[in-house]
């Protein structure tokens, strides 16, 4: 049974996403469930979103920022909120009808944040894709297999563990009020800090059912084919949730994950193997070299991991290819990957 007296708060970051912020606002005001904040902040755009914004008078509450990235238009929209539940919903993105009731009837005491899965849209909301995180591939199956016992194993482990980007996550006031305000020293975007801090600092719930549109276009901050740099800045990105883990397991009194958890990881691996062949000059972890991951490559089907052997039998192989193609044809298998 839902716990009707939870009050949600959806923060919605917004920097030029005029066109996408209606849908966003839309799908936050439409939730069947009486106790929630709609908080706009908006992050110093430049097109029409004020327009957008304005439009909704006092059903939600508007905050206009000078432009300071993601990171700060959240800390502010956190500021604000008075919510139980936190959700930072990206403006692209879309709550589907009933998720905060289905949120509502597994929290608990002790949650950090109850994690959903997201469904690929295109820029006009047409399905293109499966739902992510993939489920399918994780060992074992969920429900109810994906206990916060084992995303706290993984996390520690790997550094990764299965979870939804930004908006596919409800996180527990209790938690964010231990970590907020983010400074410089955490990543720019805030979901790569609480993704990594929370199975450390609570439990984390699975709904294994799509609650929310991803929608994906050439705009997108997480498009890894607009740019080859973007390859690497996803493993500095990697290096700030291992910061941040360590952060939080300081915490708790637990010694910090090592650093080499990060050549364990088979999804970073491939982000790894991209960037050692594309902008190797750029590359930004420590003590990585195409040497190593073909070797980290190689022991991926054998290591513990949330990941089935067959998947990383696949990751392996296509890892493996990469690193001993010729650059052309590499470049072809990372575009193919990537799109």
């Amino acid at each position: 049974m839902a716990r009707e007296d939870l009050i949600f708060s959806i923060v919605i970051a917004n920097y030029n996403y005029g066109h996408f912020l209606r849908q966003a606002i839309e799908s936050a005001l439409a939730q069947d469930w009486d106790q929630r904040e709609i908080i706009v902040v908006d992050d110093g755009s430049t097109d029409h979103s004020a327009d957008v914004i304005h439009s909704y008078g006092e059903r939600i509450k508007a905050i206009f920022e000078k432009n300071g990235g993601q990171r700060d238009a959240n800390n502010v929209g956190f500021e604000r909120s008075v919510g139980d539940v936190v959700i930072f919903l990206d403006a692209d993105d879309v709550l589907m009808p009933g998720a905060l009731r289905a949120i509502a009837s597994v929290w608990r005491p002790g949650l950090s944040k109850v994690q959903v899965l997201m469904e690929r849209v295109d820029a006009k909301g047409r399905p293109i894709n499966n739902a992510i995180p993939k489920i399918r591939n994780v060992i074992p199956k969920i429900p109810p297999g994906l206990s916060s016992e084992a995303i706290r194993h993984w996390a520690y482990e790997t550094s990764e563990y299965p979870t939804p980007p930004g908006s596919g996550n409800a996180y527990a006031r209790s938690f964010l009020e231990q970590i907020f305000p983010l400074d410089a020293s955490y990543d720019s975007f805030t979901d790569s800090t609480c993704i990594a801090m929370a199975p450390y600092l609570g439990d984390v719930e699975t709904i294994a059912a799509p609650l929310v549109l991803y929608r994906m276009h050439g705009a997108n901050d997480s498009a890894m084919s607009a740019s080859t740099s973007n390859f690497g800045r996803e493993i500095a990105r990697a290096l700030k949730r291992h910061s941040a883990a360590c952060k939080a397991c300081a915490m708790i009194g637990r010694p910090a994950p090592p650093l080499s958890t990060l050549f364990c990881a088979p999804h970073l691996l491939q982000l790894r193997v991209a960037s050692l062949r594309l902008t190797p000059r750029q590359h930004p972890l420590p003590g990585d070299s195409r040497i190593r991951a073909l070797r980290d490559a190689l022991f991926i089907p054998f290591r513990a991991s949330f990941e089935r052997p067959a998947f990383r039998c696949l990751i392996a192989g296509w890892s493996i290819a990469t690193l001993l193609a010729p650059k052309n044809i590499a470049s072809t298998l990372i575009r193919r990957r990537f799109i």
